[in-house]
């Protein structure tokens, strides 16, 4: 069986912490290094991005007009399953799934133009795995209809266009700081918005949902030493892949993925000024670690686009996305399942992003009540797509296998 021999690689490229980020104290807060270094307005700090979500649609409703009375998030078909939850977990609102363009994290213009109406609280249009999505044409559709864009910026932490930070065209903006993001606090995330007056209800908001939680806290920040500790391929064989491997074996596949969540996995509480120092110090070496993840990205991408049949997804002219892992299209479902035969179990870091289009998912029915959705292009995505890590862990060798088996496959 193919195996990595030096333990497990993760599946996505996030920035290792080193033990001196613990003690040191900070060149500046993290809340001013983020401004200072991407060029973001006033991020508010909470405790994860999903609660960053919650937060900005709180607001939004508050500052969009008539949002009081605008009931629809639209958010895009193929996205993690946490988004529609956050949304229902605003009163009165619901999410409605929009498909994607043909092979693109992008909304299909026609199918968003047929959703968005005067009952459009917001259109989340989503930088998915680093990738820049075109925040414009999801702007051009919801300002017809008096409708905010909120940008999920999640997994795009020093993402850019044309020279400026993602999150900065629509008009808020949501990141994450979970583990494996890239900068980590273990979970974590921030809002932030380009107006002044919306800047200023997100923090009102936040200062009124997110409360002090000393258990979490203390849990979170035990969780922080051990992503510490246990974030190498060796550490990572003991945390994370054996429990990959036992769902796989018992036909788990969302919980392999972590696709399955509640409302239970969205806490509401502040973010520690601990786990914000850490951060804070691991800031400083972010700008490097994101140009290292860039240029490595570059070269694997060249040799996967030598493979018949396999397609990328990567960013228009203009933009700078960034590079946690690469998101590779098979022909089809059946190569893709054959690629995956091999190489999930192997300890190379290729998975799948999520498992199904948002209306595949069982749990996430009472989300969407009727509004389903015909998505075809999130279901395509969702049948043909794996990813491979972009980990600096992962070796010449070790893409050249992965490239191997991908060509043996289509």
């Amino acid at each position: 069986m193919l195996r990595y021999n030096r333990g497990e690689l993760p599946p996505t490229a996030g920035l290792p912490l080193l033990w001196r980020d613990f003690v040191r104290s900070p060149v500046r807060p993290l809340a001013q290094g983020l401004t200072e270094k991407f060029g973001l307005p006033a991020p508010v700090l909470t405790c994860s991005g999903t609660a960053a979500l919650v937060v900005a649609l709180h607001a939004l409703r508050q500052w969009v007009p008539e949002g009081e009375r605008r009931r629809e998030v639209i958010v895009p078909a193929y996205t993690c399953p946490l988004v529609p939850l956050a949304v229902n977990l605003v009163p009165g609102l619901r999410a409605v799934p929009c498909d994607t363009a043909p092979g693109s994290i992008d909304f299909d213009q026609e199918k968003l133009s047929s959703l968005c109406s005067g009952a459009t609280l917001a259109v989340i249009p989503t930088h998915l795995g680093g990738r820049v999505a075109d925040v414009a044409a999801a702007k051009r559709v919801a300002s017809q209809h008096g409708a905010a864009v909120l940008e999920d910026a999640a997994q795009s932490l020093g993402a850019a266009v044309a020279g400026k930070s993602v999150g900065l065209s629509g008009d808020a903006a949501f990141f994450s700081l979970a583990a494996g993001k890239g900068l980590t606090t273990y979970e974590g995330g921030m809002v932030c918005a380009k107006e002044p007056e919306l800047g200023a209800r997100l923090a009102l908001t936040a200062s009124r949902l997110l409360r002090p939680n000393p258990y979490l806290t203390l849990r979170r920040n035990v969780e922080l030493l051990g992503y510490t500790l246990f974030y190498t391929p060796p550490g990572l064989a003991l945390v994370y892949g054996r429990n990959l491997r036992r769902r796989l074996d018992q036909g788990d596949e969302e919980a392999a993925v972590g696709d399955r969540f509640s409302l239970a996995d969205i806490p509401l509480h502040d973010l520690d000024l601990f786990r914000q120092s850490v951060a804070a110090n691991a800031l400083e070496r972010l700008p490097k670690f994101l140009r290292d993840n860039a240029a490595r990205a570059m070269k694997r991408l060249a040799i996967l686009r030598e493979l018949e049949g396999v397609s990328i997804l990567s960013d228009r002219p203009g933009a700078e996305g960034t590079w946690p892992f690469l998101m590779v299209l098979m022909p089809g479902q059946q190569q893709r399942d054959k690629a995956l035969a091999r190489l999930w179990r192997s300890g190379f870091g290729v998975t799948k992003l999520f498992v199904k289009a948002l209306p595949d998912y069982a749990f996430l029915a009472p989300c969407f009540g009727k509004n389903q959705g015909d998505c075809p292009n999130a279901r395509a995505m969702a049948n043909t797509m794996l990813t491979i890590t972009n980990t600096h862990w992962l070796d010449e060798q070790g893409f050249a296998t992965i490239a191997a088996e991908l060509k043996e496959s289509v």
